[in-house]
C-alpha cells in the first residue's frame, strides 16, 4: 500500500518561512509528477507548485518568487519551501504523486496525502 506523508506545517508570522516534505513509502516503482496543493476554507483546492522527475518545475502565480519545489527521488520525498508568508497562504497542504507501483507495471495512479495545515497569523 503506497503511501504520502506530509510534515512540516504549523503556524508562522507573516513575511516568516517554512519548509513542508513529503515522503512517499510503499511498493513504489516509479514516480512521475510531485506537486502540492492547497486548500483554504471556503475555497476550492489549488495546485500550488508542480514538479516532475527529470526535475521541470510549475508555479501558481501566486506564489513565483515566493515558493520553490524540490524533490529527491532516491528517497522519494518531495519538499516545498516557503518563503515571504502571507495570510493568504493560510491552508491545508496536500502532497500529490503520480505513480507506478511495483506490483502493477504499466499503471499509473494519484496518490494524495493526508493534509497538512499551514497558519500564517500575527
Amino acid at each position: 500500500q503506497v503511501q504520502l506523508v506530509e510534515s512540516g506545517g504549523g503556524l508562522v508570522e507573516p513575511g516568516g518561512s517554512l519548509r513542508l516534505s513529503c515522503v512517499a513509502s510503499g511498493s513504489i516503482l516509479m514516480i512521475y509528477d510531485m506537486a502540492w496543493h492547497r486548500q483554504a476554507p471556503g475555497k476550492r483546492r489549488e495546485l500550488v507548485a508542480l514538479i516532475t522527475h527529470g526535475g521541470s518545475t510549475k508555479y501558481a502565480d501566486s506564489v513565483k518568487g515566493r515558493f520553490t519545489i524540490s524533490r529527491d527521488n532516491d528517497k522519494n520525498t518531495v519538499y516545498l519551501q516557503m518563503n515571504k508568508l502571507t495570510p493568504e497562504d493560510t491552508a491545508v497542504y496536500y502532497c500529490y504523486a503520480d505513480l507506478e507501483e511495483s506490483g502493477d507495471v504499466g499503471n499509473e495512479y494519484d496518490y494524495w496525502g493526508q493534509g497538512i495545515q499551514v497558519t500564517v497569523s500575527s
